[in-house]
């Protein structure tokens, strides 16, 4: 079906504040040109995220006053915890605030000083909490995603060469995970190519080092490669969200994007040793 007008209603609204280029300039000079010390209420159009900046659908509110919020056994978890296995096929969730947390969990227990990640591009939380941990986060960005201007249609991809050249330069045991970030969200949200998803994976097992995918966007990612890579346009995105994941040792990810949730996150994984820390 074609439709020149957007297939909803938006059913609420919130005022903005138009602010001044003179006001603007004075914000910038107070935040000391650090865009995390503006205040959002001074912010017109957020440029820094796209997290929690779309609005949500009626089911979805409606679905926050059906929520249960018992102390122990609710079902609002159950369907959360189910939703996910589904998506991903790992069967260990642990449901959190938002992606970041996820990352804060993750990289506390596996991060430390002598400890390197890698990844096609580290998101900025991401990186922040790896580094917090006194580890390293090491970009492994390909060729073409460097050129904004040269068309390509998987510049997010990870460069398998200089990650081999990498594991071998720091030693696999110094390296507890590889993260794949889908779509490359801080490198111009560029697609991944499920191609480099295998070969990324085939070097990640060689070496035996796990691979996690930093999932926020997933399901856009599924979009691109069956829109442009070839064998996977008459696949169902779902398949490829599924063969996407099924390469996963586990994932991160932040509701607040494909999920256009305005809050919510999750970690999961298969390796139970991993998650009971």
């Amino acid at each position: 079906m074609h439709t020149i007008i957007e297939p909803f209603r938006i059913k609420s609204v919130e005022p903005i504040y138009f602010n001044s280029k003179e006001e603007r300039i004075r914000i910038l000079e107070d935040a000391f040109y650090n865009p995390f010390l503006i205040h959002s209420n001074d912010v017109l159009i957020d440029l820094l995220t796209d997290s929690g900046t779309s609005a949500m659908s009626s089911n979805q509110w409606g679905g926050i006053m059906r929520g249960d919020e018992s102390y122990a056994g609710s079902p609002s978890f159950f369907r959360f915890q189910k939703a996910v296995q589904d998506i991903t096929g790992m069967p260990l969730v642990i449901p959190t605030h938002q992606g970041r947390a996820s990352e804060k969990i993750l990289f506390s227990i596996l991060g430390g000083k002598g400890k390197y990640f890698i990844s096609n591009t580290f998101f900025d939380t991401t990186r922040t909490n790896i580094e917090f941990s006194g580890a390293e986060a090491i970009d492994l960005l390909c060729e073409e995603g460097k050129f904004p201007s040269v068309p390509a249609p998987f510049k997010g991809n990870l460069d398998t060469e200089l990650l081999k050249q990498c594991i071998i330069e720091k030693g696999a045991a110094n390296i507890p995970l590889c993260m794949l970030t889908i779509t490359n969200n801080s490198g111009g949200g560029q697609p991944v190519s499920m191609q480099n998803i295998q070969e990324v994976k085939k070097i990640c097992s060689e070496y035996k080092i796990p691979l996690f995918i930093d999932a926020c966007r997933f399901a856009e990612n599924a979009w691109f490669i069956k829109i442009r890579e070839k064998g996977y346009a008459d696949t169902p995105v779902p398949e490829i969200v599924k063969e996407i994941f099924s390469y996963a040792d586990g994932c991160t990810m932040s509701a607040k994007k494909d999920a256009f949730a305005n809050i919510g996150g999750f970690l999961a994984m298969h390796d139970a040793d991993l998650a009971q820390l």
